[in-house]
């Protein structure tokens, strides 16, 4: 894949970030060598100049009224990368970190930070080579960048901190040299270039959004399967119910909800049933999954313009002969958006649950207690449901917004952030609950469906059921869930789950 600077997708990234790095290679197209030489070339003659110019030959943030001597410049940068590698905790994932390293990247690439280009092309070998700096996940406010998880990146250029490689950790310096390459001299700028940006937040983001848009079509095909095992109703999917409240997102899951059940002899045995109305959980599917996907689509909006889009500071504007201090590195739109997304998915879990907790309610659902033949001696998914409730409860207070909170910092100099590094983590935290949250409703709804035997559901869930049952086998007496959990977690998260779906229904909404 070529970058410019700005044609990335989410999907590129996505792709680019889960690769196998030998299937996977980045280069930079000529047009982005060409415009990132012609700033660096702007930059290098304005250190000549001698003239003062934040971010070139000034100190930083609340030192910026420090001028700098052209001899100085080098460990000016070097010391910068340094003293700002202060993150803590846990190191990023691998995907995590290869987004990070590919946006920062495309973000160079386009031509307005006065970068050396060599730099950019060292980050793309790092990601061509899979060689991946341990960058801790915590430490960044979102505001005058994702400055520590990104000094942290940069720090491997210079040969220092620590890598992985094939595997290993190693020291940045011994994978360089593995890879046949040196460590490489920062110039004017440069060390700024490189971490003043939003590339922490906007990785989070774009794996998130790829994760919830598989999630929100498990959802809908977990919902159908419960659906199934009760034996609801399908009146309220009428696509002319919906037509009178066009939300798009209500629009595209009512759409997969009439996809998926057509020709279901389980459907088509109640369809002059006494009920008149299901439970809201049920009834409301194409409401709240909905809903749900409008913060989805709101993210992908956010984070197609954030990732194509120049976040570093000061920007250097050759044509206008102009080097300009603003405010692009402030994360404010991705915190926003993913704190909102985490919202969404997290209603995703809570009416999931509630769907799980009519499975186990005989009165509702006419089903043995807690879907086991023999209950007394047996509990069957009575706890299950429980793990449910405990996530759904977990997700609620990861929702609590990080984008309203700010902090100020560098003695008040940057006395606004974003707090969307935060907001990215418990993102992704509520899109892993709200994924066991499936997985016990896919678990719960299939063992439903096996007490209406011999009839069938339609093809698409007849697939779902025998995909299901090649991990996990009919519950007859109580035994260890949370294997069985798992199993169909990692169905969900690879994405075979719905492949198998659209494989019949062609693509979903």
């Amino acid at each position: 894949m070529e970058i410019t600077g700005e044609n990335l997708t989410v999907d590129n990234v996505y792709r680019v970030a889960t690769a196998n790095a030998a299937d996977c290679q980045v280069t930079l197209s000529t047009s982005a060598l060409a415009k990132m030489q012609t700033a660096r070339d702007y930059v290098l003659k304005t250190v000549a100049a001698g003239k003062p110019v934040y971010g070139i030959n000034t100190g930083f943030g609340a030192l910026s009224d420090k001028f700098i001597q052209k001899n100085d410049l080098e460990q000016l940068q070097i010391n910068l990368i340094r003293s700002h590698c202060t993150g803590v905790g846990d190191p990023l994932d691998r995907d995590t970190t290869r987004a990070l390293i590919l946006l920062r990247a495309n973000c160079l690439a386009s031509g307005f930070s006065g970068i050396n280009p060599e730099l950019v092309q060292r980050l793309l070998d790092f990601l061509n080579h899979d060689l991946l700096p341990i960058i801790p996940k915590q430490g960044s406010v979102g505001a005058s960048g994702d400055l520590a998880p990104l000094a942290h990146m940069s720090l491997a250029l210079i040969g220092e901190g620590e890598v992985t490689y094939q595997g290993k950790l190693m020291p940045a310096n011994d994978a360089l040299k593995a890879i046949g390459k040196k460590s490489l001299h920062l110039g004017p700028k440069d060390g700024l270039a490189l971490i003043n940006g939003t590339a922490f937040m906007a990785a989070f983001a774009c794996l998130a959004i790829s994760r919830t848009y598989n999630l929100m079509k498990a959802a809908d095909i977990s919902a159908i399967l419960t659906l199934e095992g009760v034996k609801g109703s399908t009146k309220a999917y009428s696509p002319l119910i919906s037509k009178l409240k066009p939300h798009p997102g209500q629009l595209d899951c009512v759409a997969n909800l009439n996809q998926l059940l057509s020709h279901s002899e389980i459907l088509e045995s109640h369809k002059d049933c006494s009920k008149v109305q299901d439970p809201y959980s049920l009834r409301c599917v194409p409401q709240v999954h909905g809903a749900c996907r409008q913060t989805l689509y709101h993210a992908m909006d956010v984070a197609a313009t954030e990732i194509n889009s120049v976040t570093d500071n000061p920007l250097v504007f050759v044509a206008e002969d102009q080097v300009l201090s603003g405010g692009n590195f402030h994360g404010e739109a991705l915190a926003f958006c993913m704190d909102y997304l985490a919202m969404g998915v997290s209603e995703i879990a809570n009416i999931s649950e509630r769907r799980i907790e009519k499975m186990m309610n005989k009165t509702f659902s006419e089903l043995p207690p807690f879907l086991t033949p023999e209950s007394g001696i047996n509990s069957g998914f009575m706890i299950a449901q429980v793990t449910a409730a405990a996530l759904v409860s977990e997700n609620k207070t990861l929702c609590h917004p990080a984008s309203v909170d700010s902090i100020p910092t560098s003695t008040d100099k940057e006395d606004h952030v974003s707090m969307g590094p935060i907001a990215g983590r418990k993102l992704m935290q509520v899109i892993n609950n709200t994924t066991y949250c499936l997985a016990i409703e896919l678990m719960c709804a299939a063992q439903a469906i096996e007490f209406h035997r011999p009839l069938k559901s339609s093809a698409a869930i007849e697939a779902v059921m025998k995909l299901i049952r090649t991990h996990v086998a009919p519950l007859k007496d109580d035994r260890v869930l949370s294997p069985d959990i798992n199993a169909l977690t990692k169905l969900i998260q690879s994405g075979e789950l719905v492949a198998t779906v659209e494989a019949i229904t062609g693509a979903l909404r």
